[in-house]
């Protein structure tokens, strides 16, 4: 394939900035039937792959050229003197060809980047194939319809692009690293026609910034999704006379017919340049997105010592390489690699056949309830006790009991050990594979406190040794606080239940968090704590047997803790000087308030309002005594007068009088010759109010559908962020500016 070269590297104009491209490769010509037939019959010959007729077809329709990978099947009688790819894991043989396919062929797959996030679609169902006890290089995932089909690629292109893109290097010198690729069958819960395709596993990112470059500079993630989809799922459209042909070949035929038009588009930009001037951008954007190279897994043989059945054994090593991949290469975020690596190792357990101490279901159903499969309102059934409240911190602690038991905990962190191919797991690192899976229920309503929340997970989390041990059982109650009294009498199935309970709402509300040494200091304060512990210390040290202050914080942080919000302990708004919500106050506080053991509710109270909890509380009461020796008495008695004053946490009021009219702005009929300055001012501060207004109700109601899905990101991409957010510094420090000109009116309040 001939290309345009230049004595020189062009430089586009790619946005804000420049990028130099070397080399402007031809778009290459359909292939030929011949050749594509060629190939599936070698494939359907070949003894060393596994793959239905329908596959091969998909293969051979994606292959730039199937001739080249007709001839690594043909050789390939000999697994010892194959060209094909081999990689060995634990399990299986994977065998895999070397081939540039069509960007428009490849579906995009599951995205395991954002495996930890919750999205507005669902992801399909996703089950293995096997024939006659060998399992087969292709997937089955089923969707409710082909409608869900189109939103879920949409979706996964769009997130993928909102959190990285190769963009700008693609442009400059094509898709270097080959994608990871296999076939797959769409399946459709309303009986649609099936269809047979191929998904990237591994390159998803590659996979759609290419799409990126297609689109142009100022396409944002959801356009370029829109453009990938409309190319991906276009269908043929049949005459009345032609014979009916199947979905599959009707797609199959949209997509060529799109390449055929992006092929003309590009040899008429080519046309326009002439043969001394340089390529147009449009026609570099064909050029470097219009092909990628893959490797197509084609082949799985099975190794002897497996506990996995066949139909799940090519999916499991398949995703072991792509983990190694991502801990080698460019890795999945902590919580992505502990979704993947936590809900791998649990099937193997249950493919292992342990048992769980769950309800009928068993160890199935809890691995469903872990993954997001089942909800937290499914609690009771899973374990066969309708007693259980089927609320998301009910999920948590049946959940962190059931995984830490000693059979489970150990054979879990064993085979977590071999996916992750690491030599030793500690408990730190095993409570680090939990945190993602016992959030799932608040992921959304409790973002802003979700990364806290992972790192305190992966610094101890709740699980201290006595969490750890065999011989007791959560005790189900609707009240945690009526745990308290029963825990203080020497029953430990109730001190460890409160353990579990207060200790997840804790974390999960940024109360507990991993502690640094920056955070140390010898004055109560948000963000101190007075002496430096693990977060499973502290855990263990509130739920330590006699110490009533450490089992009431946690008994009033289970039993105040809500799912689908954040308590004002954990926000910033004091922080940064800003009132509170006012929508959140109408729906009543959320917040935790410190222990006081002499009052008759055990709530402390300064000035009428009961004292916000801050983390240095939480502790102080996990080792009071450790605590006085540190502080000293003159402390004590600074922090005795500290806690009788306000904590900053009033609510202040809101800053717009309800009713405000929307007032039309006169400075828009007038000009400003005509009216006075002073009328000028009361106008457009009228404008100001109103438009302010506005802006908190629009940002209101962006956090309210923030609250149901992670992705995509409400305010948009980085660069939108970045503008927005310097337009309303912009705002806020004028108004803060003015400050000084208000500082003697009562009405003013900080």
């Amino acid at each position: 394939m001939s290309a345009y070269t230049a004595d020189e590297p062009i430089t586009v104009e790619w946005g804000k900035q420049q990028i130099e491209v070397s080399t402007v490769d031809q778009v290459p010509d359909a292939s030929d039937v011949d050749e594509r037939n060629k190939l599936v019959k070698a494939g359907m010959r070949s003894p060393l792959v596994a793959l239905p007729e329908d596959a091969w077809h998909a293969v051979a329709r994606a292959a730039v050229t199937p001739e080249t990978v007709a001839l690594q099947l043909r050789e390939s009688k000999d697994a010892r003197a194959s060209l094909l790819l081999e990689e060995h894991v634990d399990g299986a043989t994977l065998r895999s060809v070397h081939s540039r396919v069509w960007l428009s062929e490849l579906f995009p797959a599951i995205q395991p980047r954002t495996g930890q996030e919750i999205l507005a679609v669902d992801d399909p169902q996703v089950t293995g194939m096997a024939e006659n006890g060998k399992p087969q290089a292709i997937l089955r995932y089923r969707y409710e319809s082909l409608q869900h089909l189109k939103r879920h690629v949409q979706q996964t292109i769009s997130t993928t692009l909102y959190r990285n893109s190769y963009a700008e290097s693609i442009l400059a010198r094509r898709v270097t690293r080959a994608l990871i690729v296999h076939p797959v069958i769409y399946e459709f819960d309303d009986g649609g026609e099936p269809v047979c395709a191929l998904v990237a596993r591994d390159g998803i990112t590659r996979l759609a910034s290419a799409w990126k470059v297609l689109a142009g500079p100022d396409s944002d993630p959801e356009q370029v999704a829109a453009l990938a989809v409309e190319a991906l799922l276009a269908q043929y459209q049949q005459s009345a006379n032609e014979p009916p042909k199947p979905l599959t070949q009707r797609m199959a035929l949209g997509r060529q017919a799109r390449r055929k038009a992006l092929r003309d588009e590009f040899a008429r930009e080519m046309a326009k340049a002439g043969a001394d001037k340089q390529p147009s951008l449009r026609a570099i954007q064909i050029a470097q997105s219009h092909v990628v190279p893959a490797h197509i897994t084609v082949g799985a043989q099975v190794h002897e010592r497996t506990a996995l059945n066949a139909e799940d054994l090519f999916d499991d090593a398949l995703r072991s390489i792509l983990a190694s991949v991502h801990v080698e290469f460019k890795p999945w975020d902590t919580a992505a690699q502990n979704v993947e690596v936590a809900g791998r190792a649990l099937k193997r357990v249950l493919h292992g056949g342990t048992g769980s101490g769950a309800g009928k279901d068993g160890l199935h159903a809890v691995y469903e309830l872990a993954v997001g499969l089942r909800a937290a309102s499914d609690t009771p059934h899973v374990y066969g006790d309708q007693s259980i409240p089927g609320t998301g911190l009910w999920r948590a602690v049946q959940l962190l009991h059931t995984l830490t038991r000693p059979n489970i905990f150990e054979e879990l962190r064993t085979r977590a050990k071999e996916i992750k191919g690491d030599r030793r797991m500690t408990d730190k690192g095993y409570a680090g594979l939990l945190g993602p899976i016992v959030d799932h229920p608040w992921r959304s309503t409790k973002k802003a406190a979700a990364q806290q929340a992972r790192n305190a997970w992966s610094n101890g989390g709740v699980l201290f040794k006595e969490v750890l041990e065999d011989g007791w059982a959560p005790t189900v109650t609707e009240d945690f606080r009526t745990l308290v009294e029963p825990a203080l009498k020497g029953n430990r199935d109730a001190r460890l239940t409160l353990a579990l309970a207060g200790g997840t709402a804790l974390i999960a509300d940024k109360l507990l968090t991993r502690n640094v040494g920056s955070s140390v200091g010898m004055t109560r304060a948000p963000g101190k704590v007075p002496f430096r512990s693990d977060v499973h210390k502290i855990v263990e040290g509130l739920a330590r047997e006699g110490n009533e202050i450490g089992l009431r914080t946690l008994a009033w942080a289970a039993q105040r803790f809500e799912d689908d919000r954040l308590p004002r302990n954990s926000g910033t708004r004091q922080q940064l000087g800003l009132p509170y919500d006012q929508d959140t106050e109408k729906q009543g506080d959320y917040q935790h308030s410190v222990v006081d053991l002499q009052a008759s509710d055990h709530i402390l109270v300064a000035e009428g309002e009961p004292v916000m909890l801050l983390e240095w509380d939480v502790v102080v009461a996990s080792d009071p005594a450790r605590a006085r020796q540190t502080l000293g008495p003159a402390q004590d008695a600074e922090q005795d007068d500290e806690t009788a004053e306000p904590d900053g946490t009033a609510v202040a009021p809101s800053p717009w009088p309800e009713g405000t009219e929307n007032v039309e702005d006169s400075s828009q009929t007038a000009s400003d010759v005509e009216v006075p300055v002073e009328q000028q001012i009361r106008d457009r501060r009228r404008t100001l109010n109103n438009c302010l207004a506005d802006a908190r109700a629009h940002v209101d109601a962006l956090a309210e559908l923030g609250q149901t899905v992670t992705f995509p990101p409400l305010l948009g991409p980085a660069e939108d962020w970045k503008t927005l957010r310097d337009i309303a510094l912009h705002v806020l420090n004028t108004i803060q500016n003015h400050k000084a000109d208000y500082a003697d009116e009562e009405q003013i309040e900080e």
